[in-house]
Protein backbone atom coordinates (compact mmCIF):
# COMPACT_ATOMS: atom_id res chain seq x y z
CA UNK A 1 0.00 0.00 0.00
CA UNK A 2 1.51 3.60 -1.27
CA UNK A 3 2.31 6.09 1.44
CA UNK A 4 -1.11 8.13 0.84
CA UNK A 5 -3.26 5.70 1.49
CA UNK A 6 -1.66 5.14 4.75
CA UNK A 7 -1.98 8.22 5.94
CA UNK A 8 -5.31 8.43 4.90
CA UNK A 9 -5.62 10.20 1.78
CA UNK A 10 -8.48 8.17 0.22
CA UNK A 11 -9.70 11.06 -2.20
CA UNK A 12 -7.04 10.50 -3.77
CA UNK A 13 -8.17 7.67 -6.54
CA UNK A 14 -7.79 9.61 -9.94
CA UNK A 15 -4.12 9.10 -11.86
CA UNK A 16 -5.34 11.75 -14.80
CA UNK A 17 -3.73 14.55 -13.34
CA UNK A 18 -0.81 15.84 -12.03
CA UNK A 19 -0.22 15.88 -7.88
CA UNK A 20 2.16 17.88 -6.05
CA UNK A 21 2.81 15.84 -3.30
CA UNK A 22 2.60 12.38 -5.09
CA UNK A 23 3.59 10.78 -8.01
CA UNK A 24 1.49 8.32 -10.08
CA UNK A 25 1.66 5.36 -7.96
CA UNK A 26 1.29 7.70 -4.61
CA UNK A 27 4.03 7.72 -2.92
CA UNK A 28 5.45 11.01 -1.55
CA UNK A 29 7.96 12.73 -3.75
CA UNK A 30 11.02 13.29 -1.93
CA UNK A 31 10.72 17.54 -1.69
CA UNK A 32 7.24 16.72 -0.05
CA UNK A 33 8.22 14.27 2.81
CA UNK A 34 8.55 16.39 5.64
CA UNK A 35 5.79 18.28 5.03
CA UNK A 36 3.73 15.32 4.82
CA UNK A 37 4.64 13.65 7.62
CA UNK A 38 3.83 16.43 9.89
CA UNK A 39 0.47 16.95 8.43
CA UNK A 40 -0.10 12.78 8.42
CA UNK A 41 0.55 12.48 11.54
CA UNK A 42 -1.83 15.45 13.48
CA UNK A 43 -4.79 14.22 15.10
CA UNK A 44 -8.13 16.21 13.27
CA UNK A 45 -8.83 17.93 16.42
CA UNK A 46 -4.98 19.71 16.04
CA UNK A 47 -6.11 20.08 12.08
CA UNK A 48 -9.39 21.76 13.21
CA UNK A 49 -7.46 24.13 16.41
CA UNK A 50 -5.20 25.17 13.99
CA UNK A 51 -7.39 26.10 10.88
CA UNK A 52 -9.35 27.97 13.77
CA UNK A 53 -6.61 29.99 14.80
CA UNK A 54 -5.68 30.83 11.50
CA UNK A 55 -9.39 32.23 10.66
CA UNK A 56 -8.59 34.54 13.86
CA UNK A 57 -5.16 35.79 13.00
CA UNK A 58 -6.74 36.31 9.90
CA UNK A 59 -9.82 38.42 10.61
CA UNK A 60 -7.80 40.19 13.28
CA UNK A 61 -5.43 41.35 10.96
CA UNK A 62 -8.08 42.15 8.77
CA UNK A 63 -6.32 40.07 5.93
CA UNK A 64 -9.94 39.78 3.83
CA UNK A 65 -11.04 40.48 0.28
CA UNK A 66 -14.44 41.62 -0.96
CA UNK A 67 -16.40 38.80 -2.93
CA UNK A 68 -19.03 40.28 -5.12
CA UNK A 69 -21.35 37.09 -5.97
CA UNK A 70 -23.97 36.41 -8.49
CA UNK A 71 -27.69 36.86 -7.01
CA UNK A 72 -26.27 38.63 -3.56
CA UNK A 73 -27.56 42.84 -3.19
CA UNK A 74 -24.00 43.49 -1.63
CA UNK A 75 -21.14 42.26 -1.73
CA UNK A 76 -19.05 39.93 0.92
CA UNK A 77 -15.68 40.83 2.07
CA UNK A 78 -14.21 37.73 3.85
CA UNK A 79 -11.40 36.86 4.96
CA UNK A 80 -8.98 34.95 2.10
CA UNK A 81 -9.71 31.21 2.35
CA UNK A 82 -5.62 29.85 3.58
CA UNK A 83 -5.21 26.48 3.47
CA UNK A 84 -2.04 25.55 5.72
CA UNK A 85 -0.59 22.72 3.47
CA UNK A 86 2.25 24.20 1.76
CA UNK A 87 3.03 24.44 -1.66
CA UNK A 88 6.58 22.64 -2.21
CA UNK A 89 8.65 23.77 -5.26
CA UNK A 90 12.10 22.10 -5.36
CA UNK A 91 15.22 24.28 -6.06
CA UNK A 92 16.24 23.00 -9.58
CA UNK A 93 12.75 23.64 -11.12
CA UNK A 94 12.13 26.85 -9.50
CA UNK A 95 15.48 28.10 -11.13
CA UNK A 96 14.21 27.10 -14.84
CA UNK A 97 10.43 29.10 -13.69
CA UNK A 98 12.89 31.99 -12.69
CA UNK A 99 14.80 32.12 -16.23
CA UNK A 100 11.47 31.98 -17.95
CA UNK A 101 10.02 34.59 -16.06
CA UNK A 102 12.89 36.48 -16.73
CA UNK A 103 12.90 36.20 -20.42
CA UNK A 104 9.04 36.82 -20.39
CA UNK A 105 8.89 40.53 -18.96
CA UNK A 106 11.93 41.23 -20.31
CA UNK A 107 10.13 40.88 -24.07
CA UNK A 108 6.52 41.64 -22.76
CA UNK A 109 8.45 45.29 -21.92
CA UNK A 110 9.72 45.41 -25.30
CA UNK A 111 6.76 45.15 -26.42
CA UNK A 112 5.06 47.80 -25.06
CA UNK A 113 8.25 49.80 -25.89
CA UNK A 114 7.67 49.31 -28.78
CA UNK A 115 3.89 49.57 -29.53
CA UNK A 116 4.30 52.84 -28.41
CA UNK A 117 7.16 54.24 -30.50
CA UNK A 118 8.30 52.45 -33.98
CA UNK A 119 5.92 49.85 -33.69
CA UNK A 120 8.47 47.73 -35.77
CA UNK A 121 6.97 44.50 -34.63
CA UNK A 122 3.52 45.56 -36.83
CA UNK A 123 5.49 46.76 -39.96
CA UNK A 124 7.30 43.43 -39.52
CA UNK A 125 4.43 41.25 -39.96
CA UNK A 126 4.59 39.70 -36.86
CA UNK A 127 1.68 41.12 -34.69
CA UNK A 128 -1.43 42.30 -36.78
CA UNK A 129 -2.55 45.92 -36.48
CA UNK A 130 -5.95 45.85 -35.88
CA UNK A 131 -5.14 43.60 -32.81
CA UNK A 132 -3.33 47.11 -31.46
CA UNK A 133 -5.05 49.63 -32.67
CA UNK A 134 -8.45 47.65 -31.85
CA UNK A 135 -7.35 46.73 -28.56
CA UNK A 136 -9.53 48.65 -25.36
CA UNK A 137 -5.75 48.90 -23.16
CA UNK A 138 -4.66 50.25 -26.25
CA UNK A 139 -3.74 54.06 -24.81
CA UNK A 140 -2.55 56.73 -27.80
CA UNK A 141 -1.67 59.51 -25.03
CA UNK A 142 1.67 57.38 -24.65
CA UNK A 143 2.32 57.16 -28.24
CA UNK A 144 5.99 58.68 -28.35
CA UNK A 145 5.82 58.93 -24.19
CA UNK A 146 9.69 57.80 -23.22
CA UNK A 147 8.78 56.52 -19.39
CA UNK A 148 11.70 56.42 -16.51
CA UNK A 149 14.64 53.91 -17.43
CA UNK A 150 12.23 51.93 -20.12
CA UNK A 151 10.04 50.03 -17.27
CA UNK A 152 7.00 49.70 -18.29
CA UNK A 153 5.91 46.75 -15.93
CA UNK A 154 7.30 47.43 -12.53
CA UNK A 155 5.31 44.66 -10.96
CA UNK A 156 4.19 41.86 -12.98
CA UNK A 157 2.08 38.79 -12.18
CA UNK A 158 2.20 35.94 -14.17
CA UNK A 159 -0.01 32.53 -14.01
CA UNK A 160 1.72 29.12 -14.31
CA UNK A 161 -0.27 26.02 -15.02
CA UNK A 162 1.06 22.22 -14.65
CA UNK A 163 -0.51 19.62 -16.98
CA UNK A 164 -0.83 15.76 -16.39
CA UNK A 165 2.84 15.55 -17.73
CA UNK A 166 4.06 17.95 -14.82
CA UNK A 167 4.99 20.54 -17.48
CA UNK A 168 4.23 24.51 -17.06
CA UNK A 169 2.70 26.37 -19.31
CA UNK A 170 1.93 30.11 -18.75
CA UNK A 171 -1.89 30.76 -18.44
CA UNK A 172 -2.12 34.70 -18.38
CA UNK A 173 0.35 37.67 -18.22
CA UNK A 174 -1.12 40.11 -15.63
CA UNK A 175 1.00 43.46 -16.02
CA UNK A 176 -1.73 46.50 -15.37
CA UNK A 177 -2.45 46.08 -11.27
CA UNK A 178 -1.74 42.47 -10.22
CA UNK A 179 -2.72 41.72 -7.27
CA UNK A 180 -1.92 38.77 -4.54
CA UNK A 181 1.37 40.57 -3.01
CA UNK A 182 0.01 40.36 0.36
CA UNK A 183 -1.50 36.52 0.54
CA UNK A 184 2.00 35.90 -0.29
CA UNK A 185 3.57 37.49 2.39
CA UNK A 186 0.58 36.95 5.13
CA UNK A 187 0.38 33.70 4.31
CA UNK A 188 4.54 33.23 4.77
CA UNK A 189 3.86 35.21 8.54
CA UNK A 190 1.10 32.81 9.32
CA UNK A 191 3.11 29.71 8.43
CA UNK A 192 6.19 30.77 10.08
CA UNK A 193 4.26 31.59 13.09
CA UNK A 194 2.24 28.25 13.28
CA UNK A 195 4.42 25.88 11.76
CA UNK A 196 7.46 27.46 12.69
CA UNK A 197 9.60 24.05 12.83
CA UNK A 198 8.52 22.53 9.96
CA UNK A 199 9.47 25.84 7.95
CA UNK A 200 13.13 26.06 9.69
CA UNK A 201 13.84 22.44 8.67
CA UNK A 202 12.52 23.07 4.78
CA UNK A 203 15.55 25.53 4.24
CA UNK A 204 12.83 27.78 2.55
CA UNK A 205 13.71 30.74 0.48
CA UNK A 206 13.50 33.78 2.12
CA UNK A 207 11.08 36.35 0.20
CA UNK A 208 11.29 39.50 3.24
CA UNK A 209 14.44 40.94 0.97
CA UNK A 210 11.88 41.18 -1.91
CA UNK A 211 9.71 44.23 -0.42
CA UNK A 212 13.22 45.94 -0.34
CA UNK A 213 13.51 45.03 -4.02
CA UNK A 214 10.26 46.31 -4.60
CA UNK A 215 10.51 49.67 -2.97
CA UNK A 216 14.05 49.68 -4.76
CA UNK A 217 12.37 49.43 -7.98
CA UNK A 218 10.50 52.06 -7.44
CA UNK A 219 12.76 54.60 -5.99
CA UNK A 220 14.38 53.83 -9.36
CA UNK A 221 11.79 55.30 -11.56
CA UNK A 222 11.94 58.71 -9.52
CA UNK A 223 12.86 61.53 -12.28
CA UNK A 224 16.37 62.87 -12.41
CA UNK A 225 17.60 60.52 -10.38
CA UNK A 226 16.05 61.82 -7.04
CA UNK A 227 17.89 60.01 -4.16
CA UNK A 228 15.05 60.17 -1.49
CA UNK A 229 12.55 60.40 -3.44
CA UNK A 230 8.56 60.80 -2.21
CA UNK A 231 6.89 57.67 -3.26
CA UNK A 232 2.83 57.14 -2.76
CA UNK A 233 0.40 54.27 -3.04
CA UNK A 234 -2.50 55.64 -4.80
CA UNK A 235 -5.82 53.40 -3.95
CA UNK A 236 -9.30 53.81 -5.47
CA UNK A 237 -10.00 53.79 -1.37
CA UNK A 238 -11.62 51.49 1.33
CA UNK A 239 -14.14 49.97 -0.76
CA UNK A 240 -11.78 48.51 -3.30
CA UNK A 241 -11.74 44.47 -3.38
CA UNK A 242 -7.72 44.50 -2.49
CA UNK A 243 -7.60 47.39 0.02
CA UNK A 244 -6.22 45.43 2.82
CA UNK A 245 -3.26 44.58 0.29
CA UNK A 246 -2.75 48.58 -0.45
CA UNK A 247 -2.55 49.50 3.13
CA UNK A 248 -0.15 46.08 3.54
CA UNK A 249 2.33 47.65 0.67
CA UNK A 250 2.21 50.95 1.88
CA UNK A 251 3.18 50.26 5.72
CA UNK A 252 5.58 47.66 4.03
CA UNK A 253 7.65 49.75 2.09
CA UNK A 254 7.36 52.77 4.09
CA UNK A 255 5.77 54.64 1.25
CA UNK A 256 2.27 56.96 1.32
CA UNK A 257 -0.73 55.56 0.72
CA UNK A 258 -3.14 58.16 -1.04
CA UNK A 259 -6.94 59.05 -2.81
CA UNK A 260 -6.69 60.89 -5.46
CA UNK A 261 -7.86 63.94 -3.51
CA UNK A 262 -4.98 63.84 -1.24
CA UNK A 263 -2.62 64.76 -4.28
CA UNK A 264 -3.19 68.15 -6.18
CA UNK A 265 -1.84 69.33 -10.06
CA UNK A 266 0.63 72.26 -9.93
CA UNK A 267 2.96 74.03 -12.70
CA UNK A 268 3.21 70.36 -13.93
CA UNK A 269 3.93 68.52 -11.03
CA UNK A 270 1.93 66.81 -8.81
CA UNK A 271 1.79 67.16 -4.74
CA UNK A 272 1.12 65.56 -1.82
CA UNK A 273 -1.27 67.37 0.81
CA UNK A 274 -0.25 66.97 4.25
CA UNK A 275 0.36 69.12 7.62
CA UNK A 276 3.53 70.37 6.25
CA UNK A 277 1.92 72.01 3.30
CA UNK A 278 2.32 70.58 -0.53
CA UNK A 279 5.01 68.04 -0.93
CA UNK A 280 6.30 66.95 -4.74
CA UNK A 281 5.41 63.59 -5.30
CA UNK A 282 8.23 61.41 -7.52
CA UNK A 283 6.45 58.42 -7.95
CA UNK A 284 2.97 57.24 -8.10
CA UNK A 285 2.80 53.22 -7.53
CA UNK A 286 -1.04 53.02 -8.49
CA UNK A 287 -3.57 50.64 -7.88
CA UNK A 288 -6.32 51.91 -10.16
CA UNK A 289 -7.00 51.29 -13.66
CA UNK A 290 -5.88 54.02 -16.62
CA UNK A 291 -9.75 54.76 -16.92
CA UNK A 292 -9.52 56.46 -13.66
CA UNK A 293 -6.19 58.31 -13.10
CA UNK A 294 -6.47 61.51 -14.54
CA UNK A 295 -10.20 62.48 -15.31
CA UNK A 296 -8.71 64.96 -18.08
CA UNK A 297 -7.02 62.53 -20.06
CA UNK A 298 -9.26 59.58 -19.63
CA UNK A 299 -12.87 58.80 -18.03
CA UNK A 300 -13.93 61.96 -17.57
CA UNK A 301 -16.56 61.30 -14.38
CA UNK A 302 -13.40 59.22 -12.89
CA UNK A 303 -13.85 60.78 -9.00
CA UNK A 304 -10.82 59.04 -8.03
CA UNK A 305 -7.92 59.92 -10.11
CA UNK A 306 -6.01 63.38 -10.17
CA UNK A 307 -7.04 66.00 -12.78
CA UNK A 308 -3.61 67.10 -14.79
CA UNK A 309 -1.57 63.95 -13.91
CA UNK A 310 -0.97 62.80 -17.05
CA UNK A 311 0.24 66.45 -17.96
CA UNK A 312 2.74 65.50 -15.43
CA UNK A 313 4.00 62.53 -16.33
CA UNK A 314 4.78 63.71 -19.92
CA UNK A 315 6.84 66.85 -18.17
CA UNK A 316 8.79 63.69 -16.71
CA UNK A 317 7.76 65.29 -13.45
CA UNK A 318 6.71 62.23 -12.01
CA UNK A 319 6.75 58.20 -12.59
CA UNK A 320 3.98 55.96 -12.61
CA UNK A 321 4.34 52.38 -11.81
CA UNK A 322 2.99 50.44 -13.91
CA UNK A 323 2.99 52.63 -16.67
CA UNK A 324 -0.57 53.93 -18.22
CA UNK A 325 -0.70 51.58 -21.05
CA UNK A 326 0.87 48.32 -19.94
CA UNK A 327 -2.50 46.51 -20.40
CA UNK A 328 -1.78 46.50 -24.16
CA UNK A 329 0.22 43.61 -23.74
CA UNK A 330 -1.70 41.64 -21.04
CA UNK A 331 -4.96 41.62 -23.38
CA UNK A 332 -5.37 37.69 -23.66
CA UNK A 333 -5.56 38.18 -27.49
CA UNK A 334 -2.01 39.50 -27.46
CA UNK A 335 -1.21 36.66 -25.05
CA UNK A 336 -1.16 34.32 -27.84
CA UNK A 337 1.69 36.82 -29.76
CA UNK A 338 4.14 36.23 -26.57
CA UNK A 339 6.82 33.38 -27.58
CA UNK A 340 6.53 35.16 -31.31
CA UNK A 341 7.29 38.75 -28.80
CA UNK A 342 10.58 36.52 -27.40
CA UNK A 343 11.91 35.46 -30.44
CA UNK A 344 11.69 38.76 -31.92
CA UNK A 345 12.88 40.85 -29.05
CA UNK A 346 15.40 38.46 -28.03
CA UNK A 347 16.61 36.40 -30.03
CA UNK A 348 15.35 33.41 -28.28
CA UNK A 349 13.11 30.31 -27.91
CA UNK A 350 10.21 30.62 -24.78
CA UNK A 351 11.31 29.21 -21.91
CA UNK A 352 8.03 28.95 -20.74
CA UNK A 353 5.39 27.58 -23.37
CA UNK A 354 1.80 29.30 -23.37
CA UNK A 355 -1.24 27.43 -23.64
CA UNK A 356 -2.79 26.05 -26.80
CA UNK A 357 -4.29 29.54 -27.93
CA UNK A 358 -7.12 29.78 -30.81
CA UNK A 359 -7.53 33.50 -31.91
CA UNK A 360 -11.16 33.65 -32.53
CA UNK A 361 -11.32 36.56 -34.92
CA UNK A 362 -9.12 34.07 -37.19
CA UNK A 363 -11.77 31.82 -39.50
CA UNK A 364 -9.95 29.08 -38.92
CA UNK A 365 -9.48 29.43 -35.18
CA UNK A 366 -13.14 30.51 -35.51
CA UNK A 367 -14.51 27.76 -37.00
CA UNK A 368 -12.68 24.85 -34.94
CA UNK A 369 -13.64 26.36 -31.74
CA UNK A 370 -17.25 26.78 -32.66
CA UNK A 371 -16.87 22.93 -33.54
CA UNK A 372 -15.19 21.65 -30.11
CA UNK A 373 -16.66 24.60 -27.54
CA UNK A 374 -17.42 21.65 -25.29
CA UNK A 375 -13.56 21.08 -25.22
CA UNK A 376 -12.41 24.29 -25.18
CA UNK A 377 -12.10 27.33 -22.75
CA UNK A 378 -13.06 30.42 -23.67
CA UNK A 379 -12.62 33.52 -22.22
CA UNK A 380 -12.93 37.43 -23.62
CA UNK A 381 -10.10 38.86 -24.24
CA UNK A 382 -10.68 42.14 -21.65
CA UNK A 383 -11.68 40.45 -18.08
CA UNK A 384 -10.08 38.88 -15.85
CA UNK A 385 -10.67 37.37 -12.36
CA UNK A 386 -12.37 34.01 -13.66
CA UNK A 387 -14.98 36.39 -15.24
CA UNK A 388 -16.64 35.59 -19.17
CA UNK A 389 -15.02 32.59 -19.18
CA UNK A 390 -16.78 29.39 -20.53
CA UNK A 391 -14.91 26.05 -19.33
CA UNK A 392 -16.16 23.83 -22.21
CA UNK A 393 -16.13 20.13 -20.42
CA UNK A 394 -17.83 21.78 -17.46
CA UNK A 395 -20.58 23.77 -19.41
CA UNK A 396 -24.39 22.87 -19.92
CA UNK A 397 -25.47 22.90 -23.74
CA UNK A 398 -27.43 26.19 -23.36
CA UNK A 399 -24.21 28.31 -21.83
CA UNK A 400 -22.44 26.31 -24.65
CA UNK A 401 -24.77 27.75 -26.96
CA UNK A 402 -24.56 31.07 -25.82
CA UNK A 403 -20.80 31.55 -26.26
CA UNK A 404 -21.69 30.19 -29.84
CA UNK A 405 -23.98 33.03 -30.45
CA UNK A 406 -21.64 35.68 -29.27
CA UNK A 407 -18.38 34.24 -31.11
CA UNK A 408 -20.35 34.92 -34.28
CA UNK A 409 -21.88 38.26 -33.22
CA UNK A 410 -18.23 39.58 -32.20
CA UNK A 411 -15.22 37.07 -32.42
CA UNK A 412 -12.49 39.57 -31.51
CA UNK A 413 -13.85 40.03 -27.83
CA UNK A 414 -12.74 35.87 -27.52
CA UNK A 415 -10.06 33.34 -27.48
CA UNK A 416 -10.17 29.83 -26.67
CA UNK A 417 -8.06 27.72 -25.39
CA UNK A 418 -7.19 23.62 -25.04
CA UNK A 419 -8.78 22.64 -21.67
CA UNK A 420 -5.50 22.31 -19.32
CA UNK A 421 -5.52 19.22 -16.64
CA UNK A 422 -4.14 21.68 -14.10
CA UNK A 423 -2.37 20.18 -11.39
CA UNK A 424 -3.68 19.42 -7.82
CA UNK A 425 -2.27 19.61 -4.42
CA UNK A 426 -3.88 18.28 -0.71
CA UNK A 427 -6.13 20.88 0.97
CA UNK A 428 -7.35 20.75 4.04
CA UNK A 429 -11.38 20.62 4.19
CA UNK A 430 -13.04 19.27 7.36
CA UNK A 431 -10.63 18.00 9.06
CA UNK A 432 -9.44 15.64 6.06
CA UNK A 433 -7.09 16.06 3.28
CA UNK A 434 -8.10 16.36 -0.75
CA UNK A 435 -6.71 17.14 -3.50
CA UNK A 436 -7.92 20.22 -5.35
CA UNK A 437 -6.97 22.24 -8.69
CA UNK A 438 -3.74 25.29 -8.27
CA UNK A 439 -2.01 27.41 -10.43
CA UNK A 440 0.77 29.65 -9.26
CA UNK A 441 1.13 33.65 -9.90
CA UNK A 442 4.56 34.31 -9.90
CA UNK A 443 5.46 38.05 -9.32
CA UNK A 444 8.22 39.54 -11.24
CA UNK A 445 9.56 43.22 -10.23
CA UNK A 446 11.51 45.30 -12.72
CA UNK A 447 13.99 48.04 -12.14
CA UNK A 448 17.59 48.53 -12.53
CA UNK A 449 17.65 44.30 -12.16
CA UNK A 450 14.90 41.70 -12.60
CA UNK A 451 13.76 40.58 -9.81
CA UNK A 452 11.19 36.92 -9.21
CA UNK A 453 9.99 37.36 -5.74
CA UNK A 454 10.72 32.87 -4.72
CA UNK A 455 7.31 31.32 -4.86
CA UNK A 456 4.93 33.42 -5.43
CA UNK A 457 0.71 33.04 -4.53
CA UNK A 458 0.08 29.12 -5.18
CA UNK A 459 -4.48 29.95 -5.71
CA UNK A 460 -6.68 27.13 -5.23
CA UNK A 461 -10.13 25.78 -6.75
CA UNK A 462 -11.55 25.09 -3.49
CA UNK A 463 -14.71 23.72 -5.18
CA UNK A 464 -14.37 19.78 -6.07
CA UNK A 465 -13.45 19.39 -9.27
CA UNK A 466 -13.56 23.09 -10.47
CA UNK A 467 -10.55 24.91 -12.49
CA UNK A 468 -11.36 28.93 -11.20
CA UNK A 469 -8.78 29.19 -8.82
CA UNK A 470 -9.45 33.53 -8.35
CA UNK A 471 -10.42 34.76 -5.68
CA UNK A 472 -12.83 36.96 -6.90
CA UNK A 473 -15.08 33.43 -8.04
CA UNK A 474 -14.22 31.81 -4.60
CA UNK A 475 -11.03 30.39 -4.78
CA UNK A 476 -8.47 30.54 -1.77
CA UNK A 477 -4.62 30.59 -1.08
CA UNK A 478 -1.27 28.37 -0.27
CA UNK A 479 2.08 29.40 0.70
CA UNK A 480 4.46 28.17 -2.12
CA UNK A 481 7.99 27.50 -0.79
CA UNK A 482 10.94 26.74 -2.88
CA UNK A 483 13.61 25.07 -1.08
CA UNK A 484 16.85 27.26 -1.04
CA UNK A 485 18.94 23.59 -1.46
Amino acid sequence: MSMAMKSGFNQYDSQSFYDEMFDHEFNVRGHYESVHRTFARMKPPELAARHAKIQQRMLEEGITFTLYAQNQNEPLERTIPFDYIPRIIPRHEWEGIERGMKQRVQALNAFIRDVYHEQRIVKDGIIPRQMIIGNKYFRPEMAGLDVPQNVYMTASGIDLIRDEMGRYYVLEDNLRTPSGFSYLYKGRSLMNELFSDLYLSCAVSDIERSLNVFLGSLRSLAPSGKRDPLIVLLTPGAYNSAYFEHAFLAQQMGIHLVEGRDLVYKDHKIYLRDLRGLRQVDVIYRRLDDDYLDPLAFQADSLLGVPGLMNAYRAGNVAIANAPGTGVADDKAVYAYVPDMVRYYLGEEPILNNVPTYILSRKEDREYALENLEQLVVKETSLSGGYGMLIGPAASAKEIGAFADAIRRDPSRYIAQTTMNLSRAPVMLGGAMQPRHIDLRVFVLMGAQTHVIPGGLTRVALKEGSLVVNSSQGGGVKDTWVLSR
